[in-house]
């Protein structure tokens, strides 16, 4: 009888010490602190200040890493940089520092549990021209699996990079080539002005990113015209699960929602999302929409926003023995995310 594959967390993040050195002082770190200030609101931004310096060890250090894996039931963890080490507002020259040190970052830690822990490198999203190169850089030069996104960019010219970019087309095609995963997780919340109480900028803010990200990526067809890219969205895929209905009937009667050749729920079954959605009815709302092949473990450790349970979260849900262990670990395993 064939051994179970792995249990896998393919949402956990680590911090890379070198990255923050090569920001340290610059105007762009300062400007980005201020606008996140700003977002947060004065209340969140105390309590996340407080929560980043407790989570610091954690991020970091590979012992207690490894316990937290332990005591979690967790064998494997994907480990992508810390959204806060995004830097999209680098220039050309000091992004490639930063994806650089990343990716060496976190392939050290992985090759530091080489039988406990994969990784994903970065791409500067802001520079769309430059993302193609990082991704090869993470995947050919530093053996990890793929690379991890955020919803959107500031571009140089202060306009927003969606992810429908046409300037993204090399990424997403090197990707197919490279069979390399895409795991996208927001950073930031384009909606200002009225999430800056009460932690709605993560709350709410979140799940809309992802719902936005993901509807800029099938209507403007870059799913039809890369049929293959491997994209694993973090928290359930956000709100765009469970509102599909709106978006076929707007496709179906509105000229310009027609970017896509297909019914938007239609692209469901190429996306493949993490379970961390919280309560067992959730989570078999993402298997009835995604399909238990494309569900797999997060827990978005460390972070307060996570949860520490993951496998237990699993066996709540009262899944069918095989949606289970697909979840579990069989999908991860079968698109090579292990070690």
């Amino acid at each position: 009888m064939p051994a179970k594959p792995p249990t896998t967390d393919v949402h956990a993040h680590a911090l890379v010490p070198g990255v923050e050195s090569l920001v340290a002082g610059r105007a762009g770190l300062k400007r980005e602190q201020r606008e996140t200030a700003r977002r947060l609101g004065a209340e969140s931004l105390a309590v996340t200040e407080r929560v980043l310096a407790a989570t610091k060890e954690r991020l970091t250090d590979l012992g207690t890493r490894l316990a937290a894996m332990d005591a979690a039931s967790v064998d494997v963890q994907l480990v992508s940089p810390s959204p806060t080490q995004y830097y999209y507002w680098a220039a050309p020259g000091l992004a490639r520092e930063i994806w650089t040190a990343t990716h060496e970052g976190i392939a050290a830690l992985c090759q530091a549990a080489p039988r406990r822990l994969a990784g994903l490198g970065t791409v500067p999203l802001q520079h769309p021209q430059l993302a193609a190169a990082a991704l090869e850089h993470a995947v050919l030069e530093c053996g990890l699996q793929g690379i991890e996104i955020s919803s959107w960019a500031p571009a140089p010219d202060g306009r927003i990079v969606d992810l429908s970019d046409p300037g993204l087309d090399g990424l997403w095609a090197r990707a197919e080539e490279l069979d390399a995963v895409v795991f996208l997780h927001p950073m930031g919340c384009t909606v200002d002005g009225r999430l800056d109480r009460w932690y709605l900028e993560n709350v709410v803010g979140q799940p809309l990113e992802h719902t936005i990200a993901l509807s800029h990526l099938i209507f403007s067809g870059v799913l039809d015209r890369h049929p293959r890219l491997r994209l694993l969205a973090s928290h359930g895929g956000g709100y765009l699960p469970t509102y599909l209905g709106r978006s076929d009937h707007a496709w179906r009667e509105r000229p310009e929602a027609r970017g896509c050749l297909l019914p938007p729920s239609a692209y469901m079954r190429r996306i493949a999302v993490d379970a961390l959605v919280y309560s067992p009815d959730a989570l078999r709302g993402l298997v009835d929409v995604f399909g238990a092949e494309r569900v797999l473990i997060g827990s978005d450790y460390p972070f307060d926003m996570g949860v520490t349970d993951p496998v237990s979260r699993l066996d709540a849900a009262g899944l069918a023995d095989r949606d289970r262990e697909l979840i579990a670990g069989g999908n991860a395993a079968r698109w090579g995310l292990l070690p």
